[in-house]
């Protein structure tokens, strides 16, 4: 008997798993598009449903506002804007999906950051009438700096060109000439909708007979997507020791974490960093019982075969291939502090599961988001500001490039005094 016919259930645990954001401009129909996904897919319950639609009448709205959905904060209904990142979940029979709907707006750039972090894939809405502007071209940029491979550029309100091909195609056009500079993304999709009307968003359009491709939720649905997980670099960050101090685990001592690479089975030689003590693997312990192996992104506590001094902050890895471990950190940062960056501020750097007092030694450059211009000899990093800097750590991280490995090549930048987030980091 297959799974799906014996356990519906286990079906949808196994089903896979998409991340996407969306981005774009102020009023380009990024949460009318989301509520569109999940009300022509039959994701929302007849209470929400019922919801929006007496909010939509109370507001003198002309037809139900599907933007309701995600749009969840006061300040958000009352402006018709989004502020914060909102998340929101849903599933087809093919496929389940996370969803990140960010802001628009130039000055929450940075919740745009926070929201693609993990994204697989993003949805960057260009307004039909405005073609591709300065925000298309910055969160362009963010999804390729973030590694996002899988780029869908969704032409936004073709109702409002009357359905023009020709308008369809300059917007190609004008972003393929800013996109062959970016040098991270893998595939690009032009996808012409109308997330009001819902045209080619579930249901195809009637009303653009020249448009061959698929809607966005087929796309979406059937786009591969390969592992964004680093299978090959075995890291294990330690967050805690384990030490019960009881009789019955008298002399257990496990070291816990999250799996951020690689696989690691009982065995193993490995090595801990940063003092380079080796031992081998004696068990890897769950919640559940022991594993035969452990891969990103499991939660696991690792037993060795002799006792070593490791604390949290240290990184358990494979000695033929191990993690860079140093203090001077080269990365790309985009700043999220309101207060401009003060090259002798002090600042806690959070890597992994490891703190450690930082200093900005040097700013090597900031990009021009329209043109991907360097700008040099201009240190005053300010809100949303992108650029390249170097960082001295009091301490050694054990790190690899962001490029090789997403959780072990980033990091936040805390200021020491407000114990504000300042800056997300992309170690180069």
């Amino acid at each position: 008997m297959s799974t799906e016919n014996s356990s519906p259930e286990k079906g949808y645990l196994d089903m896979d798993l998409l991340r996407f954001t969306t981005a774009g401009s102020v009023d380009d129909g990024k949460s009318t598009l989301i509520g569109r996904l999940m009300y022509d897919s039959k994701a929302i319950f007849e209470d929400q449903l019922e919801s929006i639609e007496n909010t939509s009448k109370q507001r003198g709205d002309e037809h139900v506002n599907l933007a309701l959905l995600t749009d969840g904060l006061r300040a958000e209904r009352e402006q018709g804007i989004t502020i914060d990142v909102a998340y929101r979940y849903f599933a087809t029979p093919r496929r389940k999906f996370i969803i990140a709907d960010t802001p628009g707006h130039i000055q929450y750039t940075r919740n745009m950051v926070t929201g693609a972090s993990t994204a697989n894939l993003a949805i960057i809405l260009v307004d039909a009438r405005k073609g591709v502007i300065e925000q298309t071209c910055r969160h362009s940029f963010i999804a390729n700096l973030l590694r996002i491979q899988h780029v869908v550029i969704a032409v936004n309100k073709m109702d409002l060109v009357d359905w023009s091909e020709e308008t369809f195609n300059k917007i190609r056009s004008d972003f393929q000439k800013f996109a062959s500079r970016l040098d991270n993304i893998v595939e690009i999709s032009f996808i012409p909708i109308s997330a009001l009307k819902g045209d080619n968003v579930v249901d195809k359009s009637t009303n653009m007979p020249w448009y061959n491709g698929p809607t966005l939720l087929y796309h979406l649905e059937t786009l591969y997507v390969g592992p964004d997980a680093n299978h090959v670099d075995s890291r294990l960050p330690v967050q805690w020791v384990i030490r019960p101090h009881s009789d019955q685990y008298h002399d257990f001592r496990g070291y816990a974490g999250r799996v951020a690479g690689g696989v690691f089975k009982p065995g193993d030689d490995v090595v801990v960093y940063p003092s380079g003590f080796e031992a081998k693997v004696k068990a890897l312990h769950t919640a559940d019982g022991e594993l035969e192996e452990a891969y990103s992104p499991l939660s696991v506590a690792m037993t060795l075969d002799r006792e070593i001094d490791i604390s949290r902050g240290d990184m358990i890895a494979k000695p033929n291939n191990p993690p860079t471990v140093g203090q001077d950190i080269d990365a790309m940062v985009c700043w999220f502090s309101d207060k401009p960056l003060n090259p002798r501020g002090k600042f806690l750097i959070r890597h992994c599961s490891k703190e450690a007092k930082a200093l900005i030694r040097d700013v090597k450059y900031k990009v021009d988001i329209n043109t991907l211009h360097k700008i040099e000899g201009d240190n005053q990093f300010t809100l949303n500001d992108i650029g390249r800097i170097t960082i001295r750590t009091a301490s050694p991280l054990c790190y690899d490039s962001y490029k090789r490995n997403r959780v072990t090549g980033s990091f936040i930048l805390v200021d020491a005094n407000t114990n504000e987030t300042v800056a997300a980091g992309m170690i180069r």
